[in-house]
C-alpha cells in the first residue's frame, strides 16, 4: 500500500513552527514584514496573493500589499521595488508573476535586493545555491525537500530524476537533491528514451507542465513520485502532471493534486521571510 504525502498537513506543521518562533522573536524586538506587489488582476494571481497575505497574518508577519494597474510601466514598477529595497522595515519583497507584456520579468526580478528576494529567483541567490553558499532558495523545490524529509524518504544515495528544467523548479530542484547527496538526472523535452531513465528513479519529481502526462509506464515499482503540476482536466477538476489513479498503486509514496506540493510553496515562502529577519 502506498503512502499519500500530505502536503497540506506538513505545510501546517511548518507554519505552526514558524508562528511560535515569530512570537518569541517579536518579544525580543525583531520585526517581520513582507511586501507583495501584484500588477493587474489576473484571477489566479489574485488567489495566490490572497493566500500569501493569509499565511503572513497567521504566522505573525506584517504584509504590505501593492495592487497596481495592468497599465503600470516597467519604470514605475522598478521605482517601487527600489523604494522597498531601501526600506529597513521590509524584510522580503515578492513580485507576483506573470507580469503584463510591457514589463520585462527578468529585469524586475534582478532589481530586487538579493537579501530581500524571498522567492529565491535573483541570479545571486541562484548562484549561491550552485556553489553551496548561503542564500534564498526557490520555494517550491525547497518545499519538496521538506516533503521528502518529513515523510522519512531517504534522498542520500538514491537515483533521483527530475522532469523539467525551469529556473523556478527543475534546475533548483536538481541542485537541492545534489546537496542532499542524491544521484540526479534531469529530463526535458529533448531527452531521448525518457521512460528508460524515469523507470530507474527511486525518487521521481515531475514538473513538465502537461496534465496527467506521466502514467505507470514511466514509473519504477516502489518509487516515490512528487507531482509539481496543477491543471484543470476536461471535467474542470484539478489534476497534476501525473495520472494519479494509474501511477499511485505502483509507488511507495506519492503527492496528490491538490494538497501535495502546492501548500508547501507558501509555507516555504513564509520560512524564507522569517529567515531574512534573523
Amino acid at each position: 500500500m502506498y503512502q499519500i504525502i500530505d502536503g497540506k498537513k506538513i505545510a501546517q506543521e511548518i507554519k505552526e513552527e514558524l508562528r511560535e518562533k515569530v512570537a518569541a522573536w517579536k518579544e525580543q524586538g525583531k520585526h517581520f514584514c513582507l511586501a507583495v506587489i501584484q500588477v493587474g488582476n489576473d484571477p489566479a494571481s489574485s488567489v495566490y496573493v490572497g493566500n500569501k497575505k493569509k499565511a503572513c497574518a497567521y504566522i505573525g508577519i506584517d504584509s504590505l500589499s501593492y495592487e497596481l494597474s495592468e497599465e503600470t510601466s516597467q519604470q514605475e514598477l522598478l521605482e517601487l521595488v527600489e523604494k522597498l529595497n531601501v526600506d529597513d522595515k521590509v524584510n522580503g519583497i515578492l513580485v507576483q508573476l506573470p507580469l503584463p507584456k510591457q514589463i520585462d520579468e527578468h529585469k524586475i526580478i534582478q532589481a530586487i535586493a538579493p537579501d530581500k528576494d524571498v522567492d529565491g529567483f535573483h541570479e545571486k541567490n541562484v548562484g549561491a545555491l550552485c556553489v553551496g553558499s548561503k542564500g534564498y532558495v526557490s520555494c517550491t523545490p525547497l518545499g519538496i525537500i521538506q516533503l521528502l524529509k518529513r515523510s522519512k524518504v531517504e534522498i542520500e544515495g538514491k537515483n533521483c530524476v527530475v522532469i523539467g528544467r525551469s529556473n523556478i523548479v527543475g534546475k533548483p530542484m536538481a541542485l537541492l537533491l545534489l546537496r542532499e547527496n542524491g544521484t540526479v538526472t534531469v529530463c526535458h523535452s529533448r531527452t531521448q528514451n525518457i521512460k528508460e531513465i524515469t523507470k530507474q528513479a527511486d525518487i521521481l519529481i515531475v514538473a513538465v507542465g502537461k496534465p496527467q502526462f506521466i502514467d505507470d509506464s514511466y514509473v519504477k515499482e516502489g518509487a516515490v513520485v512528487i507531482d509539481v503540476g496543477i491543471h484543470r482536466d476536461a471535467n474542470n477538476k484539478l489534476c497534476g502532471d501525473v495520472d494519479f489513479e494509474k501511477v499511485a498503486p505502483h509507488t511507495s509514496a506519492i503527492t496528490p493534486v491538490p494538497g501535495g506540493v502546492g501548500p508547501m510553496t507558501i509555507a516555504m515562502l513564509m520560512y524564507n521571510c522569517v529567515q531574512n529577519a534573523m
